[in-house]
């Protein structure tokens, strides 16, 4: 047992630890030189992404947001130079344009007749009483059908020609919102019917009257009814109703489809439709329909109105350059656009023009295997 402890025992330890040294120096000096073999490294392929020209319909349909507000009261202007004789209504009554409002009478312009001779002047006697002045009598009538809103003038009272003398409220209201240079566009054309919605109010309908108008045409930009407060109207003829001060509605002031508001549609709201000033209210416009048309994605047209530049896929050898191609343009309902000429049924094209900003829907557009796509390269 002693040997065991003395000789044994310390010579097995001595051949544990030689061999740990053993591996050590194996696993630093030896292994530790080995070319290590390279691996495959992740790999990641950014594909362009083509659409093909496919046969569709485009429903040119523009949509905004707009407004209520009550027409402008028209003036009343003196027609002629006079004295006012006879006021035939007073403030508030209802009028039908061509009515008479009062009457003013103007002295007519007598002859200038050669100078009498010392003989005539004694044969009619010196003393002969002059004429007397003979008038001329007019009627300045009401401009438009309507509510007499206020009428300033009084009986033998001075009036010139153009004088403003009063005010006829129409009762009337017109529905009108912005447009940017996208819509008008889409609208070169004249506008159609327009389908109105307004906000909390009668089932939507019909307005045939639209009307588009450039901003840059305009009086400063701004239009501002005239009356009181604002209040609930009727436009139906022949029944007053309270013109009111606009009050913005949702989104008005700027499209919704973004860009700065370039233009105004408005339309008259038909007769007999009960509405308030201020109400929000949506128009939806139609501009015309195109049926079975070649059709391309606007992400990959550059221009959308009359002419644009397309670029078609490389054909051939891998890496080949998108041929740019000129193509004659028609409709376009906000997301395709028809083309008239210059593109073929089938033929693939870029999705988007090369250098244009990335357009992300939602998180992103992902394509085959979660790959985000964005512009292709310029």
């Amino acid at each position: 047992m002693g040997i065991f402890r003395r000789v044994i025992l310390p010579v097995a330890w001595l051949l544990v630890f030689a061999v740990i040294a053993v591996a050590l120096v194996k696993i630093a000096f030896v292994d530790g030189l080995k070319p290590v073999a390279s691996e495959p490294g992740p790999m990641a392929q950014v594909d362009t992404p083509v659409v093909p020209a496919i046969r569709a319909t485009v429903t040119n349909t523009v949509q905004i947001k707009a407004t209520v507000q009550g027409d402008a009261a028209v003036a009343v202007r003196s027609t002629a130079v006079g004295k006012v004789v006879h006021i035939f209504l007073e403030p508030g009554a209802a009028v039908t344009k061509g009515d008479r409002l009062f009457q003013i009478a103007t002295e007519r312009q007598r002859q200038i007749a050669a100078v009498p001779s010392q003989t005539d002047r004694n044969q009619a006697g010196e003393n002969q009483a002059p004429a007397k002045p003979v008038y001329d009598y007019f009627d300045v009538v009401a401009p438009a059908d309507g509510k007499l809103q206020s009428l300033t003038v009084l009986e033998d009272q001075q009036l010139s020609v153009g004088e403003t003398v009063g005010k006829v409220d129409p009762g009337t209201f017109t529905v009108s919102g912005p447009v940017n240079a996208g819509q008008q566009y889409r609208l070169l054309g004249k506008p159609g019917s327009a389908e109105i919605s307004l906000v909390g109010g009668p089932a939507p309908f019909q307005c045939a009257a639209v009307t588009l108008k450039n901003n840059a045409s305009d009086d400063g930009g701004s239009s501002t009814p005239a009356g009181g407060p604002g209040g609930v109207g009727m436009s139906v003829p022949g029944i007053s109703a309270p013109a009111a001060v606009a009050i913005p509605g949702p989104g008005a002031g700027a499209p919704q489809d973004g860009g700065p508001a370039t233009g105004t549609l408005s339309c008259a709201i038909p007769s007999g439709t009960e509405v308030f000033a201020g109400l929000g209210a949506t128009m939806t416009v139609s501009a015309g329909v195109a049926t079975n048309v070649v059709t391309v994605p606007l992400t990959s047209v550059k221009g959308s109105v009359k002419e644009g530049l397309v670029w078609l896929a490389g054909a051939g050898a891998q890496g080949a350059a998108p041929e740019q191609r000129t193509v004659a343009l028609g409709l376009n309902d906000g997301t395709k656009v028809e083309v008239v000429s210059g593109l073929a049924e089938g033929e693939q094209i870029l999705e988007f023009v090369p250098g244009a900003p990335a357009q992300m829907q939602g998180p992103g557009m992902a394509g085959p295997g979660g790959a985000v796509y964005g512009p292709a390269g310029g």
